[in-house]
């Protein structure tokens, strides 16, 4: 019996991309063994934990780094450790009034809902946001102009969720935080280069495991060796309630280190599934697909496909598609613009030829 048949869940095709509330990603065979053989032993996990770290650190290089449950985990614990400074009374009260120095300042763009609010997980670590700029713009001068002497940390949200127009880089930012002396966080949950960020001078990096390392529920942070004992010291504080098993641990090492072997799926690979699906898509009345490259800038590409039909809207259609036995998924973020994006890197080519034959018929 099946997962799906013992619980009585729906199947579903993920053409949305590696999304949490799917699962986010597939894990090999590999990791799924290295997760079995932890979960089968024992160990000291503070040991495990400083091994695993300093392990990945020097795999990727870094001065240290640490393993969490999310990426989430990752905005809270790095809030928490750079107000608390490691110090054992904050981890124990980490909303002390001793401590005022909270503020930690994001692009006002950058406070968005990725399934839950950044600002939720800034203020679970005891951090206050200041928004810097406006929605639409932010500036090197627009953050420096909201730091004062209760500045902690400096924040940015290097993701699709995020908006990307007139908003400072990563390496603005940067700038700002070595004229200010101050920690800056940089959240890449989705992004793919695991040096790119910490090389540019960021003081701790958040991945994803889950997403682009296709690792299990875990995430990956780099940083300043400093910056990252004060994250590990949060295991006594708020960190208990985020704690990671061994298993998790171990899978996500396992998926870091296929991750730096192997690379990332070509353009060329991705392309060549994708033609096919958008010729077949072609051919259906009231659809028009063409390839996109992620509006974040990454190297992932897409169908993003146009309903213009009298019976069927966007909306309508992405309704359908997630009703019957097997649901499809997609990417809704441009539904109102009459648009869907479909995400190919974790559909098999049997479920592409699902996808084209459920449009048909939800459009005839």
């Amino acid at each position: 019996m099946t997962i799906h048949n013992k619980f009585k869940l729906q199947n579903v095709i993920n053409a949305s991309e590696k999304m949490t509330i799917l699962g986010v990603s597939r894990i090999s065979d590999s990791v799924a063994a290295a997760q079995k053989e932890a979960g089968q032993s024992f160990f000291v996990m503070e040991e495990l934990t400083k091994a695993t770290g300093h392990y990945l650190a020097d795999l990727i290089g870094a001065e240290n780094a640490t393993v969490l449950s999310s990426a989430s985990a990752g905005i809270a614990q790095s809030t928490a450790a750079i107000i608390g400074k490691g110090d054992l009374y904050h981890v124990y009260h980490p909303f002390t009034d001793r401590i005022t120095k909270r503020e930690i300042v994001i692009p006002k763009g950058h406070n968005v809902d990725y399934g839950t609010g950044v600002q939720v997980m800034v203020e679970l670590g005891g951090g206050k946001v200041i928004e810097a700029g406006w929605a639409n713009k932010c500036t090197q001068a627009d953050v420096e102009m909201e730091i004062t002497e209760n500045t902690a940390a400096l924040l940015y949200i290097k993701s699709h969720h995020a908006v990307q127009k007139s908003i400072l880089s990563v390496s603005e930012m940067v700038e700002v935080a070595k004229r200010n002396k101050l920690p800056l966080i940089v959240d890449a949950a989705a992004e793919e280069d695991l040096k790119k960020f910490y090389q540019m001078g960021a003081d701790l990096v958040i991945y994803s495991g889950a997403k682009a390392i296709e690792a299990p529920s875990s995430a990956l942070l780099l940083g300043k060796d400093q910056f990252i004992k004060w994250v590990q010291l949060q295991s006594k504080g708020i960190g208990r309630s985020m704690k990671i098993g061994k298993d998790n641990i171990v899978g996500l090492v396992t998926a870091i280190e296929e991750y730096v072997k192997n690379g990332l799926e070509s353009k060329e690979s991705q392309e060549n599934r994708l033609q096919p699906f958008i010729q077949g898509l072609n051919e259906i009345e009231g659809i028009k697909a063409t390839e996109v490259q992620d509006s974040a800038g990454r190297e992932i590409y897409r169908a993003s496909v146009r309903v213009s039909s009298d019976r069927k809207n966007a909306l309508d259609l992405i309704q359908d598609l997630k009703n019957g036995e097997t649901a499809v998924y997609t990417r809704e973020y441009q539904a109102n613009n009459g648009i869907i994006e479909f995400d190919v890197r974790s559909v098999s080519t049997d479920e592409l030829h699902q996808i084209i034959s459920k449009i048909r018929k939800i459009m005839e």
